[in-house]
């Protein structure tokens, strides 16, 4: 079975930086895309980043310039570094990963940027 593991979610100052890193179970590159999601109380749940199999990248126009997703396919990881944090970062952050057979999501982790 497939499972993703996410971590490196804090309580973290506004203006702060926070990694988060998914530990995938089974060779990334089985995945046609991975990608990270938020969801704060009260709101939808959006894309923040995504790399596909290929390597293309996309991100929410809300965090261009400050968040970077990259792989690490020796360890079956995929990071998101989050610099020049907001409030309005907070949120739980979920893993994603999306293939021919399925699609399947991490259980979270907190971010929390104060004020």
């Amino acid at each position: 079975q497939v499972q993703l593991v996410e971590s490196g979610g804090n309580l973290v100052q506004a203006g702060g930086s926070l990694r988060l890193s998914c530990a995938a179970s089974i060779n990334i590159f089985t995945f046609n895309n991975m990608g990270w999601y938020r969801q704060a109380p009260g709101k939808q749940r959006e894309l923040v980043a995504r790399i596909t199999r290929g390597g293309s990248l996309d991100y929410a126009d809300s965090v261009k310039g400050r968040f970077t997703i990259s792989r690490d396919v020796a360890k079956n990881t995929v990071d998101l570094q989050m610099n020049s944090l907001k409030f309005e970062d907070t949120g739980v952050y979920h893993c994603n990963a999306v293939q021919i057979l399925g699609e399947y999501w991490g259980q979270g982790t907190q971010v929390t940027v104060s004020s």
